[in-house]
């Protein structure tokens, strides 16, 4: 039999029953339900019954009214049916019951009942309730007969490639798999599906339902995740305005395409707002827009689905600048550059460099591609023509050593040695990313071809093809040949590969992370006075965060503060060597603010190899001041004698030393200013060096 409670009581009249009777047996099932219509009679009163998903408040002025017209009988017994042979029958009763305000002894009216079977409904566990009274021995019977829910065998989804993996959903519903169906617990575990695509950044996606839910207890959700139509650019303004003065569209300089192809997100493709933000950045990285504003409009006749507007506002693409500086290879000089980094609309970057100074001169014409168009690798290329006379560190030392050049009798002019060039190169780099344009690949390949004609000559201009020390008279033990072959001028033709590896947290000023290269470049001979060699270079750094020395205010941050400490202990390896017929201003130099930082230019040694170390110690002291310590060392193994005529050797450069120092470090517009001091392995030598950027 049955559940029932009940209790003794006179029996009530006849009456009683016909009040609660007096229209259909009241009933509720599922919205969209296709097993039973809704069936939700009419009070007596005249009075619309609350609806299931309507459920008037207890004591509320509408409840109250009805009560005070609707007459009250007494309830002599509950009995819920409907769950016989049911796994979880008492579960079920019971929950029906709870859900219940009647109870046996309590008097109430039609529409409290009608609240009743809204109530148990409400509880999640039934997909049809119906109350029926009746008459019984004792008074007034509710029969509550119900239909459980069934119990959950699976949950699916309608779209048929969701972003949604199969095992979240098993995950999430885990819990629930062999029990009766719950629809409030439904609901929350379709909350838990729907925060999951807001995590991974689908913040368009929406699940709901059920859609369906079978006999077998299998549960279909509604799944709708949002999909993109299509990508629009809008040129805007500073003011924000997409239009002039006249009303018409503001036409950009930067061709669209050029926009396009740095967003991912694609006609058809799942909306992603992470995805959305990793495109924006790399648009930022290009230097070329100021501002980038995003639009999500929907399509009118396709819910779900939305156009990604991107308004820009694009920044002055054209530079002049210019400046006065010093080095070792060009004494105090002048620099002008011009600088176009969208040209034409397109991003190319064409620039001209030119500079003048007291040992020589140099000048360069560079056009950029970042991204040759309609290539899926995301291939970029790089051409160079150059021109540049100066005076190689190699043919020079700092105690005023140098080799000054010999007329054709053998006599010395006395003018150093100095070393033209007129060259072109072409340079294509290609990530590894498989195909995939957007995707951060850590390895990259470079292919690159050059040319060049080399002159030896003095510091006049006038060619030359031997050279001696300035403060000895000319002799076979201290002459070398300027270039290959003792030629007055050399032909160079090279190609090169090699290849990048990087996880550097950040480019610029790094904490974390590795960076490795290597290279071979092969120059071929093309005539007699061409020379053939190879030369294989590689370098590796790798940075440990640390937080040593905590001056700065970032480095102790207070309950709630984001840290602000880049401290590294960093490492750096480099090592190179050369087969073949090198030329002696081809040769590898040691020593100066990029090398051995106790060394100027070149002064530690001319080698054919060469290995070079570094450990230092980078820590933040004031906002933009940072200070490090650090120790050099490098070596030739032994080869400046390698080198046609020593040149190293005969100028007196150890080929091998190391050095200590510290430094402080400015953060500029224009990058890192380095004002380092640093001695000679542990002698009272020292020098101080003034560098642009990290040395790595």
């Amino acid at each position: 039999m049955a559940g029932s409670l009940g209790f003794k009581a006179a029996a009530l009249p006849l009456l009683g029953a016909a009040l609660l009777a007096g229209g259909p047996a009241l009933a509720q099932s599922p919205p969209g339900s296709k097993s039973k219509p809704v069936s939700i009679p009419v009070p007596a009163s005249g009075k619309p019954a609350t609806s299931p998903a309507q459920k008037a408040p207890a004591g509320s002025a509408e409840t109250e009214a009805a009560a005070s017209v609707e007459k009250k009988v007494l309830i002599s017994e509950v009995v819920i049916q409907g769950l016989e042979g049911h796994p979880e029958r008492e579960r079920l009763e019971l929950a029906a019951y709870a859900a219940m305000a009647t109870t046996p002894g309590t008097r109430v009216t039609r529409s409290e009942l009608q609240n009743d079977l809204s109530a148990i409904y409400a509880s999640g566990w039934f997909s049809d309730v119906r109350i029926q009274p009746v008459d019984g021995p004792l008074g007034v019977r509710v029969v509550v007969t119900v239909v459980a829910n069934p119990v959950l065998k699976s949950v699916s989804v309608d779209l048929g490639k969701a972003k949604l993996p199969p095992q979240v959903i098993k995950d999430t519903f885990a819990p629930d798999y062999g029990k009766t169906l719950n629809l409030n617990t439904l609901q929350l575990r379709m909350q838990e599906l729907q925060k999951w695509y807001s995590d991974q950044g689908y913040s368009l996606a929406r699940v709901t339902g059920p859609s369906r839910v079978s006999p077998n207890g299998d549960v279909q959700l509604q799944v709708r995740e949002g999909t993109v139509a299509g990508v629009e650019v809008q040129f805007i303004n500073k003011e924000g305005s997409t239009t002039n003065d006249k009303g018409q569209p503001i036409k950009g300089k930067t061709k669209p395409y050029v926009v396009t192809r740095e967003i991912s997100l694609k006609a058809g493709s799942v909306f992603n707002r992470r995805t959305l933000e990793q495109d924006i950045k790399r648009l930022y990285d290009t230097g070329l827009f100021g501002d980038v504003k995003v639009t999500l409009k929907p399509v009118a006749s396709e819910p779900g689905r939305v156009v990604v507007v991107l308004g820009i506002v694009e920044q002055s693409s054209g530079s002049i600048s210019g400046g006065l500086g010093y080095s070792q290879s060009q004494g105090v000089f002048g620099q002008i550059q011009l600088q176009d980094s969208n040209l034409s609309g397109r991003a190319w970057n064409l620039s001209t460099n030119i500079s003048y100074g007291q040992y020589g001169g140099l000048g360069d014409i560079t056009f950029a591609n970042p991204w040759i168009k309609g290539d899926k690798y995301h291939t970029s290329m790089r051409t160079r023509v150059f021109f540049s006379r100066e005076v190689p560190q190699i043919f020079q030392s700092q105690d005023n050593s140098y080799f000054s050049t010999l007329n054709t009798d053998g006599t010395s002019t006395g003018n150093q040695a100095a070393i033209q060039r007129i060259g072109a190169s072409v340079q294509f780099v290609r990530p590894l990313n498989g195909g995939d344009p957007f995707k951060k690949a850590p390895w990259n390949m470079i292919l690159a071809f050059g040319g060049q004609k080399v002159t030896p000559m003095d510091y006049s201009g006038s060619t030359a093809a031997r050279a001696s020390i300035n403060n000895q008279t000319p002799s076979p033990s201290n002459t070398i040949c300027l270039a290959y072959n003792c030629a007055t001028e050399n032909q160079l033709l090279s190609f090169r590969l090699g290849t990048t590896y990087s996880t550097l947290n950040d480019p610029r000023n790094p904490t974390k992370g590795n960076f490795f290269t290597a290279s071979t470049e092969q120059f071929m001979s093309v005539g007699e006075n061409s020379p053939t060699f190879n030369r294989v270079r590689t370098s590796f750094t790798h940075y440990i965060p640390v937080k040593w020395i905590k001056l700065f205010k970032g480095c102790r941050p207070k309950g709630g503060e984001t840290p602000d400490c880049k401290q590294a202990l960093a490492f750096q390896a480099t090592a190179g060597t050369m087969v073949g017929d090198v030329p002696p201003y081809e040769a590898f130099c040691l020593g100066g603010g990029n090398s051995v930082r106790g060394y100027y230019d070149c002064d530690l040694g001319v080698g054919k190899s060469m290995a070079e170390a570094t450990i230092e110690y980078r820590f933040p002291l004031f906002k933009i001041i940072s200070g490090e310590f650090f120790v050099d060392g490098g070596t030739t193994f032994g080869t400046q004698a390698d080198i046609p005529g020593n040149p190293g050797g005969l100028l007196g450069k150890s080929g091998q030393g190391f050095s200590f120092g510290t430094g402080l470090i400015v953060n500029t517009p224009v990058g890192p200013l380095r004002l380092e001091l640093a001695t000679q392995d542990f002698t009272s030598n020292y020098r101080f060096n003034l560098g642009v950027g990290w040395k790595f």
